[in-house]
């Protein structure tokens, strides 16, 4: 059985970028998730304690985009590191993350980077 869990546009206010006034102004940021995990211990019992919770997925996130780093990549990096190290049962993780009306003299709605990763394919 294949299932995920899923977080749409979780948005933040963060500061993140190359540029000392993008980490001193912020912007905003979208994260999406799909987590692989097998829902069936949380399907069939109805017990919170056997499923993946959004909340503290979410706090997760919230935290690691709170620490101000240059590039992207690494918050990406980092949110999957925690991920996997607080929820054992995600298998895979796959993440986009966006950052909203980037400065680089263009007219788009937002520039990112997206990562798929298996737990067994996680390195430091």
């Amino acid at each position: 059985m294949k299932s995920c869990i899923l977080i749409n546009d979780d948005r933040f206010y963060a500061h993140h970028g190359v540029g000392s006034q993008e980490r001193s102004a912020g912007n905003y940021f979208t994260v999406s998730l799909r987590l692989h995990v097998d829902i069936r211990p949380a399907a069939t019992t109805d017990d919170l304690t056997q499923a993946v919770n959004y909340a503290s997925v979410h706090e997760a996130v919230k935290h690691e985009m709170a620490i101000p780093s240059h590039l992207l990549e690494h918050v990406a990096w980092r949110i999957v590191r925690t991920l996997f190290a607080r929820f054992p049962s995600v298998e895979a993780i796959d993440l986009r993350l966006t950052k909203r009306n980037p400065p680089m003299g263009a007219d788009i709605d937002s520039a990112g980077v997206e990562l798929s990763l298996r737990r067994e394919e996680m390195t430091e």
